[in-house]
Formats: structure tokens, C-alpha cells, sequence
């Protein structure tokens, strides 16, 4: 591929300056992904004696141990979790996301074995910190910033690494080692963000839907698109015709068992006399099998089946994305966002290893851009689509751009000393 030098000068020095400033961030942002994979593996053992209980004779009905539930936890439950094995604590559920707490009830004994609280969990505060910097809203502006600045580091990566006079197969491998450090650490840097470069996009689009301002612009194009949940999803519109009595959490959980759904599945409680009981399944291994399934109360009876192909292409496909982010897809998914996060680190930490052996002393080394280059149009619609589509980039591009225009009108009208 010919490459326009002026061009791959000019987007050198925006990758540049996109690098210097993301660095630091995106170094966190791998290291603590990173260490989130590993959540299940840290809180098993530490939450055990809490989750499992020694099995021991009849377990009392499941009536009462709502009761017991409702008497004991912070919130009062919204939903219980179907157990498939008789040594498991029955978890009831209280909130949702950031406030969701679990509290787990001994079938056998009717003892609350423990409570747990989502955000007073280690996990939650790595959580926190990779996606919010731990500074709430303002952290997390900054994360959906420096993510979108990501997106450009790897399009003007590609473009300026990509060799213009042939290359050797093993470049796209092997870094050099016989040109000094600086040039190895260039070769390390690039190389490993070549490879890499299409699973960033990849999962950067499954971080996005969780930012404040792309992630609200999301939901509002899905809202007007039709392309989320469907209305009925969370059954706020249906209604139970009320009768004298309701069924027992017993008869409905014996009902929401035959129907065989994979994965963890969850019974959610009627909100009031005319509440529907809701049944659903969790299950990102296999989205498609993920069904919810709304009961009248006092009767049993279906009211709605809803299955994943009724929900909108764009929910899908976002929640298809943020379960890859995950690495909830199994072992190869795990294995793959854990490597793709050791690549990262790597990458990130050689380009500044390199940056450090490049930069002269009392400057910061930003490479120059002939003066006679013209941006073409293709790039301004580039640049103008990706401002659309995440607007704290095209806010940061807009500020940096007056910023330079009036450094370069400064230059212009210092005035020029006549030496004597």
C-alpha cells in the first residue's frame, strides 16, 4: 500500500498526542479488566460459607423461607434465584445493579446463612475503578473520553505502522533487536497493537453501551428505533386478575421449574395485588436461550412468553458485545480478553518506554506536520461521523483545534526582532 507521507505525518502526530494523554488511563483500564476476570475465581472461596449449606433432612417450604427473607434483609426482595443443587443457600435478591444486595436463607434450617452486598464487595470497587476511576459520573465521562480517543489510536495506529515499501514476514511478529532499544520497543508497541487491534474495537464496543452520554444516545436510538426490549419485557403493563388467595412462592417456583431454562433463573415477586409473578433466565453462554415469562398470580396461568428473538436487533447485539467484554462466552472468550489485556499492558508500556528514549530534554517530542499539508474531505467526514457518534470526542477534538488555531495566530503576530 502507497501511503500519502504528509498524511502519515500529520495522523503520527494526532496518534501521538492521543497516546500521551490516554496512557495512563488506558494502563488502568487493563490492569483492573484484567483483574475483574478473575472475580469468580477471588469470591467463590471467600463467599462459601455463605452460598453453600450442609444438607440435612427436608428443606422447609419456600413460603417461609420468603418470610424469614423478607424479616431479615436490608431491602425488601424483589426476586428469588431457582437453586439446582440441594447444598446451595436459597438467594433472594434485593435491588438491581449497583444496589443489588443477596441475602441466602438455609432451606434446612431457616437460618440466614449471610448477606451480600454488591457494592461492598472488593470486586465491585475494581469494578468501579475501571469504569468510573472511582469519581462517579465525572469518572466515567472520562473513561467514555479516553475510550473514544482508543478508537482513533487504533484507525491512525494501523494507518502510520503500516509499511509503505514491502515488508518481511516475520515483521508482523518478531521486533527488531538489532537497532537499539528505542527501535525494539517501537516494533514491541506496534506489533502487538496490529494484533490486537480488531478485539480492542471489539470490546470497546462492548464497553460503550455502559458510558453516560453514547451509552444514553444508545438507548434513546433504540427507543425510537423499536430496537430494544420489547415494552412487555419487565411485565410493568400486564396484570393478575385479583382473586381471594394467590399462589404459594411453592406452587410457583414447582412451575417455573418445569420449564427447564439453562443458566440461572430467577423468579421476580408480584409488585401489589395486581402484580404478575415473572420467570427469566441468565444465561450469556448462549443469549439465545435466554426467554421471560410472565404467570397471573393467582391463578399460574401464561400470560406472555417472550423469547430473545423478540428483542430488538440493536439490544442483542449490544448485549452480545458487553457478555464478549466479559468474557462470558466460556474458557476461550476468558482466555482471549485475559491475553488481549496482558497485550495491552505490554503495548502500552513499550510505547512509553519508547517515548521516554525518543523525547528530548525540554521538549515533549510532538512530531511535525509539514506546513503545507491539507486535511482532506475524506477525513473531515472521518472525523465529523466519529464527533456524531461519541460527542465527548468531537467536544475534546473541537477545544483542541481553537486551542491550536490560536497558538498558530500567536505565532503569527509575535512580531520579528532586527538584530543590530
Amino acid at each position: 500500500m502507497r501511503k500519502n507521507e504528509k498524511l502519515n505525518k500529520w495522523l503520527w502526530k494526532w496518534h501521538f498526542i492521543a497516546g500521551i494523554i490516554s496512557l495512563p488511563f488506558i494502563l488502568i483500564l487493563s490492569v483492573t479488566g484484567a483483574i475483574y476476570l478473575f472475580k469468580a475465581d477471588y469470591e467463590t472461596p471467600r463467599q462459601q460459607h455463605i452460598r453453600e449449606v450442609v444438607v440435612s433432612g427436608e428443606p422447609i417450604s419456600y413460603q417461609k423461607q420468603w418470610e424469614i427473607a423478607n424479616d431479615n434483609a436490608i431491602k425488601k426482595p424483589n426476586s428469588i434465584v431457582l437453586s439446582k443443587s440441594a447444598n446451595r443457600a436459597t438467594e433472594f435478591i434485593s435491588g438491581r445493579f449497583g444496589g443489588k444486595s443477596s441475602l441466602y436463607v438455609n432451606p434446612y434450617s431457616g437460618q440466614v446463612s449471610g448477606e451480600i452486598i454488591s457494592k461492598k464487595t472488593d470486586m465491585f470497587k475494581i469494578r468501579k475503578l475501571h469504569g468510573e476511576l472511582l469519581m462517579g459520573k465525572f469518572g466515567t465521562k472520562i473513561i467514555e473520553l479516553v475510550a473514544s480517543w482508543m478508537l482513533v489510536l487504533i484507525l491512525t495506529g494501523l494507518y502510520v505502522w503500516w509499511p509503505s515499501r514491502g515488508w518481511k514476514l516475520k515483521g508482523f511478529f518478531i521486533p527488531r533487536t538489532s537497532e537499539g532499544k528505542r527501535t525494539f520497543f517501537r516494533d514491541l508497541h506496534s506489533i502487538s497493537g496490529f494484533w490486537i487491534s480488531g478485539l480492542l474495537i471489539l470490546i470497546l464496543a462492548g464497553g460503550f453501551p455502559w458510558t453516560d452520554v453514547f451509552g444514553e444516545n444508545f438507548k434513546q436510538v433504540q427507543k425510537i428505533t423499536n430496537t430494544g426490549y420489547p415494552a412487555t419485557w419487565q411485565g410493568h403493563q400486564l396484570q393478575s386478575i385479583p382473586k381471594d388467595k394467590s399462589l404459594t412462592l411453592d406452587q410457583m417456583v414447582a412451575k417455573a421449574s418445569t420449564l427447564n431454562l439453562p443458566g440461572k433463573v430467577t423468579l421476580d415477586f408480584p409488585k401489589g395485588p395486581k402484580g404478575v409473578f415473572s420467570v427469566s433466565n441468565f444465561n450469556p453462554s448462549d443469549l439465545g436461550t435466554q426467554q421471560k415469562i410472565h404467570f397471573d398470580q393467582y391463578t399460574g396461568e401464561e400470560i406472555l412468553k417472550l423469547h430473545w428473538q423478540d428483542v430488538g436487533v440493536l439490544m442483542r447485539g449490544r448485549m452480545w458485545v458487553m457478555a464478549f467484554h466479559q468474557g462470558e462466552f466460556g474458557t476461550w472468550n476468558w482466555v482471549l480478553m485475559l491475553l488481549t489485556a496482558i497485550a495491552l499492558i505490554i503495548m502500552s508500556a513499550s510505547a512509553l518506554v519508547s517515548y521516554i528514549l525518543r523525547k528530548r530534554k525540554g521538549s515533549w517530542g510532538i512530531p511535525k506536520v509539514p506546513v503545507a499539508f491539507k486535511i482532506g474531505y475524506g477525513i473531515i467526514i472521518i472525523l465529523v461521523v466519529l464527533a456524531i457518534i461519541f460527542p465527548l470526542f468531537g467536544v475534546s477534538l473541537l477545544l483542541i483545534l481553537i486551542i491550536d488555531f490560536f497558538k498558530r495566530r500567536t505565532k503569527v503576530n509575535i512580531p520579528k526582532t532586527i538584530s543590530p
